[in-house]
């Protein structure tokens, strides 16, 4: 299998399958890989303090996707794949159901969440490996919230009724509607979060993660389009609230725009839109201003412009 990008996921060759990945992969062997983009004699050790702060932010979100993907597809999360939590700021476990893992109806999407649970596993590792290399540190995972926030989510949108539960993990379209509420999010972070890095390196790197969040996003867009009718509508109502929550202008899209499919939501340049990271924190908080709440009850970790 080749790699997707040859610089961020160029250990997982040594892998089968993304699945093996799911398995096993060695964080001595990620460590080798992913910090060889940073070992030159001017770098080594010493990322800039701004480019950081800004991949821990996006560690942070990143700890998010991993959880909820793995939990879907295995029924567990990250310290279950070997994976090391701790770092900077308090350390969090996962608020979930007890067997969450979704029974799948549909093999393909199996095999799509699998995939992409493969992916956001293989972002913690990364990030953690090159903020740890040196004097910069990893924050830890803070406290994830996937059973209420989805919930709250739901019935802020309108999809569930005031006394209601919304289960992302009791039926593939549920899982595809929890995915929708926050994918969008991680590609619109990573763009608004582009022009903050000094370093060339470390912007080309956080570009392969913008683009493979956005492959992410188009299949998971793709899949409730195809589920059609109340998905679609459901959707909606998603992509509404978050409108609601991140500020004044309207630069969310559901799946339908004037008509007709809307699988890839783009301004009038075709560009994706981007998100500053107090907006993206209205989102993932479920509220305007907050300091914390939604999926990150106590917050998240690390120093937040």
């Amino acid at each position: 299998m080749q790699s997707k990008n040859s610089e961020l996921m160029g250990f997982l060759e040594r892998r089968k399958s993304r699945r093996d990945a799911l398995k096993g992969l060695s964080a001595g062997a990620l460590g080798v890989a992913a910090l060889g983009l940073f070992n030159s004699e001017a770098n080594a050790g010493s990322l800039h303090r701004k480019d950081a702060d800004v991949l821990n932010f996006a560690l942070n979100l990143e700890y998010l996707e991993a959880e909820y993907y793995l939990y879907a597809t295995t029924g567990a999360g990250l310290e279950a794949q070997g994976v090391d939590v701790e770092g900077k700021g308090e350390e969090g476990g996962v608020i979930i159901k007890a067997n969450a893992a979704v029974p799948f109806a549909t093999q393909a999407i199996r095999e799509y969440a699998e995939e992409i649970a493969a992916d956001e596993l293989a972002h913690v590792r990364f990030l953690r490996a090159v903020l740890n290399d040196g004097k910069d540190k990893a924050v830890a995972r803070p406290v994830i919230d996937l059973q209420n926030s989805f919930t709250n989510a739901a019935r802020a949108a309108g999809v569930v009724g005031p006394a209601d539960i919304f289960d992302p993990f009791a039926d593939e379209t549920s899982f595809l509607l929890g995915a929708f509420i926050f994918e969008d999010v991680g590609v619109t972070a990573y763009k608004g979060g582009a022009p903050l890095f000094k370093d060339e390196d470390i912007l080309e790197a956080a570009a392969g993660l913008l683009g493979v969040e956005a492959y992410h996003a188009g299949i998971i867009r793709t899949l409730l389009y195809q589920k059609g009718g109340a998905a679609i509508d459901v959707a909606q109502k998603i992509s509404d609230l978050r409108d609601a929550v991140d500020g004044a202008d309207d630069r969310d899209q559901g799946l339908i725009l004037n008509g007709k499919a809307n699988l890839v939501p783009t301004d009038s340049n075709g560009l994706a839109y981007s998100r500053s990271t107090r907006q993206v924190l209205n989102i993932v908080y479920l509220g305007v201003n907050a300091k914390k709440g939604g999926f990150f009850p106590e917050g998240l970790n690390g120093s937040i412009d």
